[in-house]
């Protein structure tokens, strides 16, 4: 007869946890970093308790936001490149709502997080309880079925031996390179605090470590032929590279075959910004030296990445006729995008065999001259525009004040707004991870969350959070957690008075000036937000500075602080950097009692002839 332990559903699932890990540079670590909960009514008898059991093996991090602790914790996956993970926990109803934002995010990222809301009676004696959602045609809906389109796995816990199950599919999917997304259990809290005679071997130590599929013979074949048959060749990296630990490999590729390189964001620190191969940014938010290549491109291997609309300028970007594309991936609905040829495979596997099939091959010697005289412009243009003037500062004159005082080894992290289209053409990234942009959700609010959740995994390094004064106001109390958890973060604020980034959209597309600049609002009086007083509330030292030279001085200051930091500028919400971008599909009115927006959807009507459908 097997051997078994007695515990509740709750003690089962805490110990589980505890018993998985992961190999990192040789050394055995745990896969779950820890447990970001908020107790409620909902999950403080179970699992309350039995995280209280296993602090020494689990930290339990109390958070102030759910949805804050959810990013935190998704931003700790991210910056562990999917090597190390954690759990969250809320009560049901708010608590759990709070985080289905973070929950759309993970998904859309590909990024393992286990989420853990309590959820209703199981048994049903005392409905409704506080914060149950009922509804009226079907008994087994709860608030959390909200969790289902945006969870890669979703289970409700009803009976407790339902867990053994249930977790070994959970564990699957949140290690699985391809299906890897965020995992839902929802626990009945009833059942939390139910006991069951689990096998004992469930509890076993679990080592997982990555798993790297091989390409189709016949799919690598096809792959191998596109290139050779390349003269114009460009690479597109995006964050498989990163998660799957190619960097190196991805470097060696392209100085054997004389490729050039352009990043995504969720790509960008693949290579360094200063190596010859590495064109910067690409799309929407590109370089003029990625998108010229782009245009001129007759194939492109995209590594790593998702296509989405920001790297591909809605399509439109790759207008060379003929132009072929190879999607090496590990997700097959990811690698056949746009009738690309797939290869399926692990990113760092894939490269080193389409290395060595290659051989010798390179792309033309006109080819590597041209990406050679457009990076080389296009420095000069990154460096006109973050250098400082007398003038109220520009987004990219702070970026250029940060690194100027800070420099490449720092972790930037960022997430929504304007500030990621300048980041992702402006910021020099050094090694691998440390450029840190949640850019596939967009999501204001991310960045001091997200912040926290990267110096929990990085605790050595200098994380560097910038973010604008909505994204701010949307969600702003992991301050306080990195205060009270002794994660120094250096949080710098750009003040433009609303949302500047929707506004110059508004503006492109022919709208009026509306409900996005707080002085475009309908109000009675515009608040003046002191958010260093602010800040400075919540545990953290603050400054409010004046100018960009102030800004370099205040961020040199702040370097010799033991705690959070924040430094809050004024900016100029219209400006933006003119050189690179490209066009991005954003449907304009078709009729309007406004010239404006008419002379804007001609534009468009124009620009979509460009679109590879």
């Amino acid at each position: 007869m097997s051997k078994t332990i007695r515990l509740t559903m709750a003690q089962a699932l805490a110990t589980f946890l505890t018993r998985q890990k992961t190999v990192i540079d040789g050394k055995a670590v745990p896969l779950f970093g820890g447990v970001f909960a908020i107790f409620g009514h909902g999950n403080v008898a179970g699992l309350g308790e039995a995280l209280y059991q296993v602090r020494g093996e689990l930290p339990t991090y109390r958070a102030h936001n759910e949805q804050g602790m959810a990013h935190a914790a998704i931003a700790f996956a991210k910056a562990s490149f999917r090597r190390r993970m954690m759990a969250v926990t809320s009560s049901i109803g708010p608590g759990a709502t709070n985080m289905v934002t973070a929950a759309a995010l993970a998904h859309v990222n590909r990024l393992p997080l286990l989420l853990l809301p309590g959820d209703v009676f199981a048994n049903r004696a005392p409905d409704p309880v506080l914060q149950q959602v009922e509804s009226f045609g079907d008994g087994t809906v709860s608030a959390n079925d909200v969790f289902r389109p945006v969870s890669r796995y979703f289970d409700r816990i009803t009976r407790p031996e339902q867990l053994i199950s249930a977790l070994a599919r959970a564990m699957q999917v949140l290690t699985d390179p391809a299906e890897c997304g965020p995992v839902t259990l929802a626990l009945c809290q009833d059942v939390q605090a139910e006991a069951f005679d689990y096998p004992a071997a469930m509890f076993e130590e679990r080592v997982w470590t990555p798993r790297r599929p091989q390409p189709d013979a016949g799919e690598l074949d096809a792959a191998v032929a596109a290139i050779r048959a390349a003269h114009k060749p460009v690479i597109i990296a995006g964050g498989g590279v990163l998660y799957s630990e190619a960097a190196e490999g991805l470097r060696a590729f392209a100085e054997r075959h004389g490729v050039p390189v352009m990043e995504t964001n969720a790509g960008k620190s693949s290579l360094p910004h200063d190596h010859p191969l590495n064109m910067g940014s690409v799309g929407v938010t590109g370089s003029a030296a990625s998108n010229l290549l782009a245009e001129q491109a007759d194939l492109v291997l995209a590594v790593g990445s998702r296509l989405q609309d920001f790297t591909t300028g809605s399509w439109a970007l790759f207008k060379a006729e003929g132009v072929r594309m190879v999607g090496l991936n590990v997700q097959a609905f990811d690698a056949s995008k746009h009738r690309a040829l797939p290869l399926i495979s692990d990113a760092k596997v894939g490269l080193d065999l389409l290395d060595g099939r290659l051989g010798n091959w390179q792309a033309d010697d006109a080819w590597q001259a041209t990406a050679k005289a457009a990076k080389e412009k296009w420095l000069g243009q990154a460096k006109a525009v973050t250098d400082p003037t007398n003038a109220l500062p520009s987004d990219a004159q702070v970026i250029g004040a940060v690194h100027r005082a800070r420099g490449s080894e720092a972790t930037l992290v960022c997430a929504a707004g304007g500030l990621p289209g300048e980041l992702h053409k402006l910021w020099p990234a050094g090694a691998p991870g440390s450029y840190h942009m949640e850019y596939g959700f967009s999501t204001m609010g991310y960045e001091i969350a997200g912040g926290l959740g990267v110096k929990i995994a990085k605790p050595e390094h200098d994380v560097i959070v910038m973010v604008g004064d909505g994204s701010y106001m949307m969600l702003n109390s992991e301050i306080a957690s990195s205060v009270m958890l002794g994660k120094k973060l250096t949080i710098v604020v750009l003040d433009n008075r609303g949302f500047g980034c929707i506004n110059r959209l508004q503006m492109a597309t022919g709208g009026a000036n509306f409900n996005n600049l707080l002085k475009d609002t309908e109000h009675e009086t515009l608040p003046e937000i002191d958010f260093a007083a602010h800040a400075a509330s919540m545990g953290a030292w603050s400054r409010k500075v004046a100018s960009i030279a102030e800004l370099e001085a205040g961020l040199k200051d702040a370097a010799a602080i033991d705690r959070t930091t924040v430094l809050v500028i004024d900016t100029d919400p219209l400006i933006s950097t003119e050189a690179g971008g490209h066009w991005w599909d954003v449907a304009v009115p078709e009729v309007s009692a406004r010239p404006q927006v008419n002379a804007a959807r001609r534009e468009y009507e124009e620009a979509v002839k460009g679109q590879r459908l």
